[in-house]
């Protein structure tokens, strides 16, 4: 900082010159205003605190908005945001995009596409990723005598999409009812509640920070595979498993993080 000074000091010497070479003018460059002394052309050629208080006010009107200029354009460089170690905390709220319930037959599947535009201010919201909530109870029953039969566990799949992203999970029925949950993401979950290092500021937001990207079409696909029960006498038929009742819930999954830089405390 102490060389950068001299530097400006340095510079501002030419601008002397130029007052020396310039040729007198009866009026002064500083004169007289309101009744406030100013300094006159002599005075910048003669006294030496004259010459002090102008190169002063000459180098910081210089400084300043180059310093400021520089800071602003590099908020995510040396100055603040560069590579480093932050702390990154964030949540996630869940938005609700769409409900309902169908009934699915065994060996077929249902589908629907739910857009954004059904949810107002979308565009102010950092979706990064859509869920699906799936629960279901057991249709088929189980017999008494002769047969002595108990239920099958059926398998539910549901699927989520959007973009080039999605994710498929299964769940049973197993015990009489169930229920999962199935997610597709776009950004990086093993960032929140971590340090990161080696990353500047904006590159850690180009993983959280979805920048629009969740907007438009998600889509839904539930399946059923349905088992019928087993008797345990061999001489009367299994029961069939015709399908089950499936409900659901379809949520956009909305981030808002911070990131902060991050001092270890350890040894203190």
């Amino acid at each position: 900082m102490i060389a950068a000074k001299t530097a400006k000091a340095a510079k501002i010497e030419p601008l002397f010159g130029r007052f020396r070479t310039e040729s007198h003018r009866e009026h002064h460059l500083l004169a007289e205003h309101e009744g406030s002394a100013m300094y006159t052309l002599e005075d910048l050629k003669t006294n030496r605190d004259a010459q002090i208080t102008v190169a002063s006010i000459t180098f910081f009107l210089l400084a300043f908005p180059l310093y400021f200029g520089f800071a602003a354009g590099n908020a995510d460089g040396s100055l603040g945001g560069g590579v480093a170690d932050y702390q990154v905390n964030g949540e996630i709220t869940y938005v609700l995009l769409g409900s309902g319930s169908e009934g699915i037959a065994d060996g077929d599947s249902w589908s629907e596409i739910y857009n954004t535009d059904a949810i107002n201010n979308a565009d102010d919201l950092n979706i990064v990723g859509v869920e699906i909530r799936l629960n279901y109870g057991e249709d088929e029953q189980a017999r008494g005598a002769p047969c002595f039969s108990q239920t099958a566990a059926d398998t539910i799949t549901g699927t989520v999409g959007h973009l080039e992203f999605n994710n498929t999970g299964t769940g049973t029925n197993a015990g009489g009812s169930g229920g999962h949950e199935v997610a597709a993401t776009w950004y990086n979950t093993s960032m929140l509640g971590a340090v990161v290092s080696g990353l500047s500021m904006s590159e850690i937001r180009d993983q959280l920070d979805a920048n629009g990207a969740g907007l438009g079409d998600h889509s839904v696909e539930i399946g059923v595979d349905a088992e019928g029960d087993s008797c345990t006498n061999p001489l009367l038929a299994p029961n069939q498993d015709g399908g089950e009742e499936v409900s659901w819930e379809v949520h956009l999954m909305v981030l808002e993080y911070t990131i902060a830089p991050y001092i270890d405390t350890s040894d203190i």
